[in-house]
C-alpha cells in the first residue's frame, strides 16, 4: 500500500516540477515590454566580482565581526 503511495507522490512531484519548467520557460522572455531598457552587460571581470568575490568579502566580515564581539569565549588561564 505505501508503495503505492510512493509512487503516487513521485508523479504527482514530477509532474508539477514538469509544467513549473515549462511555464518559466525562458522563451517568454524574448519579446520585450513596452518601456524595457536594458543597459549594458557586465564584463566578465564584472560578473565574477558581483557574483563570487562580494560574497565571499561579506561573509568573512560578518564573520570576523561575530569572532570579535563573542563574549562567551572566556581566556582560559594559564
Amino acid at each position: 500500500m505505501s508503495n503505492k503511495k510512493n509512487a503516487l507522490r513521485a508523479g504527482t512531484i514530477t509532474a508539477g516540477t514538469a509544467l513549473m519548467l515549462l511555464m518559466s520557460s525562458p522563451a517568454f522572455a524574448l519579446t520585450r515590454d513596452d518601456g524595457d531598457d536594458p543597459g549594458p552587460g557586465l564584463s566578465v571581470i564584472q560578473t565574477v566580482g558581483l557574483f563570487v568575490v562580494t560574497p565571499i568579502v561579506l561573509f568573512l566580515i560578518i564573520a570576523g565581526l561575530v569572532m570579535l564581539t563573542d563574549k562567551s569565549r572566556k581566556k582560559a588561564k594559564v
